[in-house]
């Protein structure tokens, strides 16, 4: 899965959203930093070419839709961030985020709950 650029991702998640939609619709969903319309197609046309976007024809018109679900994306990323960033180590991450105090001792133990009753 090729990587998307930040404005590809933002795109991605009105996509998701939206299931199907035309660049208008995808347009009208953006609340801050609101690309041009031009620009906006271009992106998305950019998308289609990664494989991330699928497109039903009516005339000139374009309706986009996701080919790519937001759970393989997400497992994609979180599988190259963990790699990247924390050594393949599941519990390198886990203590980055416990070190930052991002996730609060509730939180891990409502995890091992998780882990203990799918074991």
């Amino acid at each position: 899965m090729e990587k998307l650029t930040n404005k590809e991702e933002g795109i991605m998640h009105v996509l998701w959203k939206l299931e199907k939609a035309f660049v208008k619709d995808v347009l009208a969903e953006i609340k801050e930093d609101k690309p041009h319309y031009n620009t906006l197609s271009t992106i998305i046309r950019k998308l289609e070419d990664k494989g991330y976007v699928g497109y039903n024809a009516y005339g000139k018109t374009h309706q986009y839709y996701p080919i790519v679900t937001k759970e393989a994306y997400r497992s994609g990323f979180m599988n190259t961030a963990i790699d990247n960033y924390f050594n393949n180590s599941y519990k390198n991450m886990v203590s980055f985020f416990a070190k930052e105090e991002k996730i609060s001792v509730k939180e891990l133990k409502e995890i091992i709950d998780l882990i203990e009753k799918n074991n």
